[in-house]
């Protein structure tokens, strides 16, 4: 298991790291570029971690001593207060199937319940096979909904959803 550290402006460094590795090893599990990600600022990627850290939002660094191989991130809707979603998870290729993108989603999970919010949704790319039954089997289960992915016309995003009980 590897250590968790909150993003927040104090570790923009690592995050910019991180989000950039997960976009170029990962491009169609994310609907945002690593061309345009490249091209932020030090000051946009301190805007970017402070937005993880609100009452709203909490996001994760998944650490081997001092860097980063996995990150997951969670945010309440701010059109319903009872949603919270899943969003940026990624885990280095060496770290998986190790239990780290578990950790990861039972981190945003309690928080999630911490925040009184009874089911934690995520939207999954149709093309990632391995994420999507990874996600099963942590009790997510595709919703319904659907819609095309915005970077690749042949593509779909499912959303999942998985109920949260203490």
């Amino acid at each position: 298991m590897l250590a968790l550290q909150p993003i927040t402006p104090a570790v923009a460094d690592q995050f910019r790291n991180v989000r950039l590795r997960a976009l170029q090893d990962a491009p169609a599990a994310f609907c945002a570029t690593y061309a345009k990600e490249a091209l932020l600022t030090p000051a946009d990627w301190q805007r970017r971690a402070a937005q993880w850290t609100s009452d709203q939002a909490i996001a994760y660094l998944a650490l081997d001593g001092q860097k980063s191989h996995a990150s997951a991130a969670g945010i309440i809707d701010p059109d319903n207060s009872a949603k919270a979603s899943l969003r940026s998870m990624w885990v280095a290729s060496p770290y998986r199937h190790c239990g780290v993108g578990k950790q990861l989603v039972e981190a945003i999970a309690r928080w999630a319940m911490d925040q009184q919010i009874p089911a934690l949704y995520l939207e999954v790319t149709s093309n990632n096979e391995a994420a999507i039954a990874f996600y099963h089997r942590l009790g997510f289960v595709k919703t319904g909904k659907t819609e095309p992915y915005p970077n690749d016309a042949r593509l779909t995003v499912y959303e999942m959803v998985r109920q949260l009980t203490r």
